[in-house]
């Protein structure tokens, strides 16, 4: 009977056959224990020199890493493993025979295995971080689906940009400029207009030239639009999102965070409603905690958003930043001209914001005046107009990143990590 190393729990004191990879072995005189792996997960076969051949127990011993086989055994309780089973081996057929496999147990340098990232995806760690940033985006189709959320998927050739900046790549539409999407925000914008409550999920590109440990080029968002949602009606939509996420994780990958030696402790907590903090609130915080470097009216950095988020043990909603550092569509506050109904929401352990968003201006006057503030008024950006001019609405809307959210999730310290093939500034390759 063929089965996979998840499903064995089904096949308890079975005899199963199960295809997979070698993924280490260690054997002494009359037994060989041998790490299986197969994509869906990590068991360890026990071959007995006195319960096989000795052809059987020959092909154990020489087996060389990462060689695929077929691995024939009952399947028998081991309250030692992680897993809670193991595989007493009966019988191996070899598949094909690896030889030099260049990532073997002993350490080696970053640039070394993000060179061979396409087989340093097999290791346990990285094998662990997958399965989470899977059950991320499991969940996510689950909770919007539950709130009646539609998935819509933006074009990612655009004619404009969404956050009115220069950090875009360009590329020749035929005769035209084009470039690669930054946000699929505007479009949702439309969506909404049409659907009520949707939501994509997508790649995006900034041709941002950092090399910090929370930036990638291409990575990959979230990003819902609510119709008739107001700034604080979708800030409860955002603590409940993410909580929702991190209780699905801690409930469905307890394997795989014992893999990552995450403190699930750390976890737990994070449960709607999140803690709340003025822009004005935390620039005097921070001033008090003795940073001189930030002023009214500047962007938070790493260490300012660090520092905030210390103070909490859930994610943290910063609110109303100044309308200036923010972007054009951004709703200002009717008590406050000079900031907006936006809130960035800041995760603990020093991972930085995951999650932007804001109430969008749905005032015809409004938008063509910051239209001119912002000079964007090319026939791009058109279009994006008109939805305040036919039928607008008050609506708000937010952008969770994926892999920063996977790196605070997992606790993992590089954001290059998160995601299965990483794209950075100097590297394009594998």
């Amino acid at each position: 009977m063929k089965a996979t190393i998840a499903t064995v729990k089904n096949h308890l004191e079975e005899t199963v056959t199960i295809g997979a990879w070698l993924h280490n072995k260690r054997s002494s005189g009359k037994i060989a224990f041998l790490q299986l792996r197969d994509g869906t997960g990590f068991i360890q076969g026990v071959v007995v020199k006195s319960a096989v051949s000795e052809e059987v127990f020959e092909m154990a011993k020489s087996l060389t890493q990462e060689t695929s086989l077929y691995v024939t055994g009952k399947v028998v309780e081991d309250n030692r493993s992680p897993l809670g089973y193991e595989l007493q081996v009966s019988d191996l057929e070899v598949i094909h025979e690896a030889e030099d496999y260049p990532i073997t147990p002993k350490e080696h340098g970053t640039e070394f295995l993000m060179d061979h990232r396409h087989l340093w995806l097999r290791s346990k760690r990285q094998h662990a971080i997958m399965k989470v940033r899977n059950e991320i985006i499991r969940s996510t189709y689950e909770f919007f689906n539950q709130e009646g959320f539609v998935k819509v998927d933006p074009p990612i050739l655009t004619g404009a940009s969404a956050e009115g900046t220069t950090e875009l790549f360009h590329t020749k539409y035929f005769d035209e400029d084009a470039y690669l999407s930054q946000s699929g925000q505007l479009y949702m914008e439309a969506a909404a207009m049409a659907l009520g409550r949707v939501f994509s999920f997508g790649p995006t590109f900034r041709a941002e030239k950092s090399k910090t440990r929370r930036h990638l080029i291409e990575f990959w968002m979230i990003e819902p639009e609510m119709a008739f949602i107001d700034h604080e009606e979708s800030l409860k939509i955002q603590e409940n999102y993410v909580s929702h996420v991190v209780q699905s994780v801690l409930e469905n990958c307890k394997i795989e965070l014992q893999t990552l030696e995450r403190d699930t402790s750390k976890l737990e907590n994070i449960k709607a409603p999140f803690p709340r903090i003025t822009y004005d609130d935390a620039i005097q915080f921070l001033k008090d905690k003795g940073f001189d470097d930030i002023d009214w009216g500047d962007d938070f950095g790493a260490p300012h958003e660090t520092a905030i988020a210390e103070a909490y043990d859930k994610p943290v909603f910063i609110t109303h930043f100044p309308i200036e550092i923010k972007a054009f569509y951004m709703k200002p506050d009717p008590n406050n001209s000079k900031v907006a109904l936006c809130a960035d929401l800041i995760a603990p352990e020093g991972y930085g914001e995951i999650i932007g968003g804001s109430e969008r201006i749905d005032d015809l006057e409004l938008m063509k005046q910051r239209y001119d503030e912002h000079q964007l008024n090319g026939p791009a950006y058109e279009w994006y107009l008109q939805l305040r001019k036919y039928g607008s609405v008050p609506h708000s809307g937010f952008g969770l990143g994926l892999e920063r959210t996977v790196a605070w999730i997992t606790g993992t310290e590089h954001i290059r990590e998160t995601i299965p093939f990483p794209r950075l500034l100097n590297r394009l390759y594998p």
